[in-house]
């Protein structure tokens, strides 16, 4: 009878597997505080650029859908008034005042359920930017509002209305993201998936 080696005869051969490893690492030493921290922190710097065009959509379309919400609600949006004077001044006072606030919470609620869902992604974008076109107009035709003492000092009007670019460069990112991702089926010459990714 021959005898064989008792201790490794007693484990499955995924069962040394495991042990070898773990028997490898035994001596290695343990990472320090400060490398789990970095490792940890390069983990999460790799998912949120993954998924940062998704973070900055769904945000932006929280923003709109609830900006757009309040102003289906009469004397709730502080932009109103501002709202009302300049799309009257655009449209040449042929849009009636009444209709111009219900018609804004449309676009704008429209826009950020379009955002948030993902569909109708591209159209939904370029109302969007058609709307930043519109809103940043009020900054010339209502320029008394707007400025104080010159061009280079807004009043809080003016101030509400150009921290919109920060929205505008989200939505610029959004957008590469889109046409990156429908570049990247057409080379391989797949076709594109329906819906939000």
């Amino acid at each position: 009878m021959t005898v064989g080696n008792t201790s490794e005869s007693r484990f499955s051969t995924s069962q040394q597997r495991v042990l070898t490893r773990r028997t490898a690492g035994a001596h290695v030493r343990p990472r320090s505080t400060r490398q789990q921290v970095t490792r940890a922190a390069d983990g999460l710097a790799v998912r949120v650029t993954v998924r940062g065009p998704m973070l900055l959509r769904w945000s932006v379309g929280l923003v709109f859908l609830w900006f757009g919400i309040l102003k289906l609600f009469p004397s709730t949006s502080p932009a109103e008034g501002v709202a009302v004077r300049a799309v009257s001044k655009m449209t040449l006072g042929l849009l009636p005042k009444d209709a111009i606030v219900p018609l804004l919470a449309l676009m704008e609620t429209a826009i950020g359920i379009g955002l948030v869902t993902g569909l109708l992604l591209r159209l939904t974008l370029v109302v969007f930017f058609g709307h930043m076109v519109g809103v940043f107009f009020a900054l010339f035709l209502l320029a008394d509002e707007m400025w104080q003492g010159g061009f280079l000092i807004p009043t809080m009007e003016g101030q509400y209305i150009i921290k919109n670019v920060v929205l505008i460069v989200a939505c610029l990112l959004i957008a590469a993201d889109e046409w990156n991702r429908s570049a990247a089926f057409r080379m391989h010459g797949r076709q594109e998936p329906m819906g939000p990714q």
